[in-house]
């Protein structure tokens, strides 16, 4: 993140020393700032810039209170760190960030990454072209996936660049857009040179001190076609992972409603089943008893019929037979 405001130096116990770059803080984030110091030497060169050379303060602060006492009121809530270009200052959180502040190593080359670009090209890019650069210039790249799922990119279509300025100090989740389609802006503008990147572009801005100019002379293209090619392809590869993801998300509430629906029905047809089965068995059984007291009230019948006892008294003793 980028800050144009003033930041008093916080006076810090425990001072780091190593080629150009100094680190502060407290004991209780020694062990964080020597891994910071480390990778700040072994890293010190950024794509398509020349070698920086100017002195770098990173103060490390030791708890929320202080981080933000020191960076000051204008920077946004969820930021992890913050860099000064004027004072070649960076201010991070130490240790006791939370896990959503990110790699410390990664967040700390994002912010060295504006004060090189500062360092060369002074107050020419704008904010979009800064966070982006700083994006690429990190390797963070896991940052066009919050792309993959954005609704706002279906409803509301891709931004134009200079649109995205004012989005950077939003809420974090319309930050963390703008900053996925700078990363992808920047990425995109050095793909138009696969050789030399934005090595020429630089060049050009540098001596120009117009984009307009520089994109003509480094990429033949003019800004407002680089633009349209910018928006054209994020929103075919991200526009239609967004409608899968959205329709994935309405799949599986839609299965939450329905399949709740579905079982309570299964089970009000397994209970209206039994009661059927139950009902056919009680007809059958009255319908079988029924023809039982049938038959056997005509064998009861048919025993007391008159034929039958005269039939029976002709074979009885001394009976006279014709």
């Amino acid at each position: 993140m980028l800050a144009p405001a003033a930041v008093a130096q916080p006076n810090a116990p425990l001072r780091l020393d190593r080629d150009r770059f100094t680190v502060i803080g407290y004991p209780s984030d020694e062990q964080l700032m020597r891994s910071l110091l480390g990778a700040a030497v072994e890293r010190d060169s950024f794509p398509w810039l020349p070698r920086p050379r100017a002195r770098v303060v990173i103060a490390v602060a030791p708890d929320e209170r202080r981080f933000r006492e020191w960076i000051g009121p204008a920077a946004p809530e969820w930021g992890a760190a913050i860099a000064f270009p004027a004072q070649r200052t960076i201010i991070m959180q130490g240790r006791a960030a939370g896990s959503d502040a990110g790699d410390p190593r990664v967040v700390l080359r994002h912010e060295l990454a504006h004060l090189a670009l500062e360092e060369v090209l002074g107050d020419l890019p704008p904010r979009w072209f800064h966070e982006g650069y700083a994006s690429v210039a990190a390797g963070e790249w896991g940052r066009e996936e919050v792309l993959a799922t954005s609704v706002a990119l279906l409803l509301r279509g891709m931004p134009t660049l200079d649109s995205l300025n004012a989005t950077f100090d939003g809420s974090a989740p319309r930050a963390d857009a703008a900053y996925a389609l700078a990363h992808r802006a920047v990425a995109e503008l050095a793909a138009l040179d696969p050789e030399r990147g934005l090595t020429l572009f630089v060049g050009y801005w540098l001596e120009t001190r117009s984009m307009e100019v520089a994109i003509r002379r480094a990429f033949g293209v003019t800004q407002a076609q680089f633009e349209e090619r910018w928006r054209q392809r994020t929103r075919r590869q991200y526009g239609a992972l967004a409608i899968v993801a959205d329709l994935s998300l309405a799949a599986a509430l839609l299965m939450t409603i329905v399949v709740p629906l579905y079982l309570a029905r299964r089970r009000r047809d397994r209970r209206r089943l039994e009661v059927m089965r139950a009902a056919d068995a009680a007809a059958e059984r009255a319908a079988r008893e029924s023809a039982l007291a049938a038959l056997l009230g005509e064998e009861e019948g048919a025993r007391g019929a008159p034929g039958a006892r005269g039939a029976q008294g002709a074979d009885e003793p001394g009976a006279s037979t014709p």
